[in-house]
């Protein structure tokens, strides 16, 4: 489960201050759907980054499975992005020089998983995104939604129960997109808990809740 309780970040840019999240405050349950909607600039991207340990609020808690992860070490912080959560951006952030097969690779390498084990996960992994005839193929020979794919595979190699996504469709065109969320949807019945910023409002019809965040200020969709 993931709690946030009065959470607030502060932005200073040229000695102006800015309020991304106001006072924010929310709770998801195991095994929920839940998009987060607003427009660029909103504070969706901050929140998704605060809850997923990656940027410290200015006040207030983030709680993940009861832990206050700001209260926890740089290194305890990781341990849980390790083994609890994954992380699927816009931007792919795939290594340029790496294979498919490679890229996925990483986080089970830093898991300590063995080189067999590795293999064995990958293959299964990017076979079930549908580029199983892509594996020692690099970043630069894939299209754009198999670069997404290979990005997916590779936030799902540790099967964390919650996946934070932000703005996973927003470089991909409308058949993309769908399919991404395809993806997702079926992320969800597989048991994981998925929160998902985005401004494509056609993605709540897929939601088990749907939320707005304008201004920093979060609210329930009506």
């Amino acid at each position: 489960m993931i709690k946030a309780l009065n959470l607030s970040k502060k932005y200073t840019l040229k000695g102006r201050s800015i309020l991304a999240l106001n006072d924010v405050n929310l709770e998801v349950r195991n095994g929920e759907f839940v998009t987060i909607i607003g427009p660029s600039g909103s504070g969706k991207s901050t929140l998704l980054l605060a809850l997923g340990g990656l940027i410290r609020p200015t006040s207030g808690k983030v709680f993940i499975n009861g832990k206050s992860i700001y209260k926890l070490s740089v290194k305890e912080r990781a341990e849980i992005r390790k083994t609890t959560l994954g992380f699927v951006f816009q931007t792919f952030n795939l290594i340029p020089y790496l294979t498919a097969l490679e890229n996925v690779q990483i986080p089970l390498y830093l898991a300590g998983k063995s080189p067999v084990e590795q293999k064995q996960i990958v293959v299964q992994l990017l076979d079930k995104v549908g580029l199983s005839d892509r594996l020692h193929h690099k970043p630069a020979e894939l299209s754009v939604g198999q670069q997404q794919r290979v990005a997916l595979a590779r936030t799902l190699a540790n099967n964390p129960p919650i996946i934070l996504a932000d703005e996973p469709t927003g470089s991909l065109d409308p058949s993309l997109s769908q399919e991404m969320i395809g993806y997702l949807r079926s992320l969800h019945e597989e048991g994981h808990t998925i929160v998902m910023v985005t401004h494509d409002h056609t993605a709540t019809k897929y939601a088990t809740r749907s939320l707005s965040l304008i201004d920093g200020i979060l609210s329930e969709r009506r």
